[in-house]
């Protein structure tokens, strides 16, 4: 498939036939991260960033945690301990 390189404001850009977006699990508004290989462009879709859990966070943590208290010197202004 070719496309041509058309002004847009003070950019240039191409459209991309719905159809093709459609075969690439694409579509209108999506997220796009554009790299250079060579002397490519190559196009790749941002997947989504599902928030972090806790246990998602400590998933692959084995070490074993001991709470200590910290001591953290004497109030300095109107601190209520």
């Amino acid at each position: 498939m070719q496309a041509t390189i058309q002004k847009w404001g003070n950019s240039q850009g191409i459209r991309i036939p719905k159809a093709f977006l459609e075969a690439l699990g694409m579509m209108e508004n999506d997220l796009v991260e554009l790299n250079r290989v060579d002397d490519n462009i190559v196009i790749t879709k941002v997947k989504e960033k599902n928030e972090l859990t806790l246990e998602d966070i400590f998933k692959d943590y084995d070490g074993d945690y001991a709470a200590e208290e910290f001591e953290w010197g004497a109030p300095v202004g109107k601190e209520v301990w």
